[in-house]
């Protein structure tokens, strides 16, 4: 199984490139940091993630993932670097597909694209984003970037992206792109990644939700011809009872091929430390 690390990195946090070289020399197989590039000061979208809805303040501190996981790739070899997720429909897909095979390029074919829609509704739309059909948007954008990654000379026409044939340089060193991994547990999640992404990562679901949700991706790949062992499960954002070697195994035997624990220290060496006790818990 391999085992990553994510950082909510702010701007109060250790420099990326510190925490990242860290993670790589004590085995850690990737390193993943979040996205939200701005926070409207008033918002009625509910954060799930707490019982009084409210955004918590760490959110509103976050720094650029693209240019964090580039500080990261200039002081690590092996480890791959992951968006954990990048908010797709807040993106204009020329702009991105650029962003994403420059830092694939740089870093040797490292880079993990685990993307998402996003559930903040204010923050969408002052990104020019689609909120009711952010799904729909998100879709295009990426058979957008796909022909940019793949085609000496890319086109795309679509109803929210139209444009003409452009060249697009570099291209990634992963071909024929970056694996592209769909966050979230929406209800066509599944048909979504059969139909064109690499994978799911859905974030702190259950073991048996691991296992049903890979056993929906092998039904539906089966129907659409593709092999359901082209599709990965990534665990993502585990904390807790999961920073064991037992717990992670359990994981695996459902269907994971890769989890990603949430590393809840940040700042100074209170984040090594804790990266540290992590290592020793799922490594030894």
């Amino acid at each position: 199984m391999n085992v990553g690390i994510f950082v909510f990195e702010t701007a109060y946090s250790l420099d990326t490139a510190v925490l990242a070289k860290h993670a790589e020399e004590l085995g850690f197989e990737s390193f993943w940091v979040p996205e939200h590039p701005v926070i409207p000061v008033t918002t009625t979208s509910p954060y799930r993630g707490s019982s009084d809805g409210v955004i918590p303040d760490a959110y509103k501190r976050i720094v650029d993932p693209f240019v964090a996981l580039a500080r990261a790739s200039a002081v690590t070899t092996k480890i791959k670097l992951g968006t954990g997720i990048c908010l797709v429909p807040e993106h204009n897909p020329l702009l991105l597909a650029k962003t994403i095979a420059t830092l694939d390029h740089f870093s040797g074919g490292r880079f993990i694209f685990g993307i998402g829609a996003g559930w903040l509704q204010e923050e969408t739309e002052v990104m020019g984003g689609d909120f009711p059909h952010r799904w729909t948007q998100t879709r295009e954008a990426i058979l957008a970037m796909k022909e940019l990654w793949t085609r000496e000379e890319a086109e795309y026409h679509g109803q929210y992206y139209d444009f003409p044939p452009v060249l697009s340089v570099p291209k990634p060193v992963q071909k024929p792109h970056p694996p592209i991994l769909l966050g979230g547990t929406a209800r066509q999640v599944f048909q979504r990644v059969v139909e064109w992404g690499d994978g799911w990562m859905p974030n702190r679901v259950t073991a048996e939700e691991i296992r049903r949700g890979r056993h929906a991706l092998n039904e539906l790949a089966g129907q659409a011809g593709r092999d359901p062992q082209s599709i990965e499960v990534l665990a993502f954002g585990f904390s807790g009872q999961f920073r064991s070697r037992v717990a992670i195994q359990e994981l695996a035997e459902v269907g994971a091929n890769r989890v990603t624990i949430w590393l809840d220290q940040t700042a100074g060496e209170a984040a090594l430390t804790e990266m540290d006790q992590i290592a020793r818990q799922v490594f030894v």
